[in-house]
């Protein structure tokens, strides 16, 4: 009955349009009073679950991303996506899945990665011809490698939640992101060829090592800093204080694209952006909370138990019930609200925890871009003066699809990096 009314109030606010915070923080709220709990426990778990340092890491790599849009690091990586890939068919596109990638070593931000990227290609896509619901979706769609390639804000508060070594989580992020940014790609050369998208002119090498010296102090930031968390110089909390300061320096003495009077409303900016998933976090904290209370997860595992699946079933189960969820929930709640859920199937099952955790993050990460309540599909729409109902989105989350079935059958995409860097369960 607890459970019941947890998700049946939690899922009435939703229907009835309110936000997926405050929709998990009114149902837990309920059914703390329902259950006789007092109601300052909610505000209690709120307060502990951002009481972490490795949660630092969040606004800093926040504010990271916006000081180095900012700053004028964006434009260079594009300039140097377009260099490189820009004479390919469907050359614009290319090039933001490419900056994306590159872009996803600075900010860890699926959110940072739409707005920065889709404000400045979604317009020069649409001017060359490009379908506007096509260049909204290929921007949400690739936004999505952000929270993947290191360093990644999903993979911090992921690794709070479970006690993972975030470097570890790190690594194993480097693989499936760049077979996303492939996969997507593949997917544009195929569709641009059968549209007729335009490309650019070849660049002539020379001027492609213009390009990529001048956006050298762009290039080397993922190097630095993720050099330093792996050579444990500094930790992924401190990383983030050491991209904003390199964001800083570049941007007011090697580009000087910023000044010092913008830096408040840089902070600001990020101020805003940081609110909402700290928000989200909290509440959620507290609906998982009370899910564990009424021994949720173990029910997930005694019903499973009743099937006996294979660890690659299992995996795929869950790739189906998180592509449900993530049509209706947000996908940090979601991860907040499931991970701790899903936990103890990695002992019951013989599952493997970093692959289970980058099935996870990439199967959430689908939801980020599909409707009703897809935030990536929102912005870019919004960014790109499209409508959420003409994004083009169901071809980019079909390539998406085809890499998360290649981490179930093969978890050596997950595995093989960290354990050849920090060794096998190092």
């Amino acid at each position: 009955m607890e459970l019941a009314l947890l998700f049946g109030v939690f899922l009435a606010l939703l229907l009835i349009g309110a936000p997926v915070a405050i929709a998990m923080l009114c149902a837990s709220v309920v059914n703390l009073f329902y259950i006789g709990l007092p109601g300052i426990i909610a505000a209690q778990r709120m307060v502990d679950s951002l009481n972490s340092f490795p949660l630092l890491a969040v606004p800093f790599f926040i504010l990271a991303g916006v000081i180095m849009n900012q700053a004028g690091l964006t434009r260079r990586l594009i300039e140097v996506s377009r260099a490189f890939v820009g004479h390919r068919p469907g050359g614009t596109a290319q090039v933001n899945v490419l900056a994306s990638i590159f872009f996803s070593g600075i900010s860890g931000s699926a959110s940072a990665d739409t707005a920065a990227i889709g404000s400045m290609l979604i317009p020069a896509m649409k001017k060359e011809g490009y379908d506007p619901g096509f260049a909204a979706g290929i921007t949400a769609a690739s936004s999505t490698i952000g929270p993947i390639i290191p360093p990644s804000i999903g993979m911090v508060i992921y690794a709070t939640i479970t006690e993972m070594s975030i470097g570890r989580l790190f690594l194993a992020g480097i693989v499936p992101g760049l077979l996303i940014g492939l996969a997507l790609m593949v997917l544009v050369h195929f569709m641009a060829k059968r549209r007729g998208y335009p490309r650019s002119e070849r660049v002539p090498m020379r001027a492609r090592v213009r390009v990529t010296l001048a956006a050298l102090p762009a290039l080397l930031a993922p190097v630095i800093l993720l050099g330093g968390i792996f050579t444990g110089f500094y930790t992924p909390t401190e990383a983030g204080v050491v991209a904003c300061l390199y964001g800083i320096g570049v941007g007011l003495f090697v580009y000087r694209d910023l000044t010092v009077r913008s830096l408040l409303g840089v902070c600001a900016h990020a101020v805003e952006m940081t609110a909402l998933p700290m928000v989200i976090l909290a509440s959620a904290s507290v609906f998982a909370f009370l899910l564990s209370l009424h021994g949720f997860g173990n029910m997930i595992v005694d019903v499973l138990g009743w099937f006996d699946p294979s660890p690659t079933m299992l995996l795929l189960l869950i790739v189906v019930m998180l592509l449900l969820i993530g049509l209706i929930v947000e996908g940090l709640a979601a991860m907040i609200i499931f991970v701790p859920v899903f936990m103890p199937l990695v002992g019951a099952f013989g599952l493997d925890e970093l692959q289970l955790a980058l099935i996870v993050m990439v199967t959430l990460l689908i939801g980020t871009v599909t409707p009703p309540v897809g935030i990536q599909l929102y912005i870019s729409g919004a960014v790109g003066g499209v409508a959420v109902r003409d994004v083009e989105v169901w071809p980019f989350v079909s390539a998406m699809l085809v890499v998360v079935l290649m981490l179930v059958f093969l978890p050596e995409l997950v595995t093989y990096v960290p354990d050849r860097l920090m060794g096998a369960g190092g």
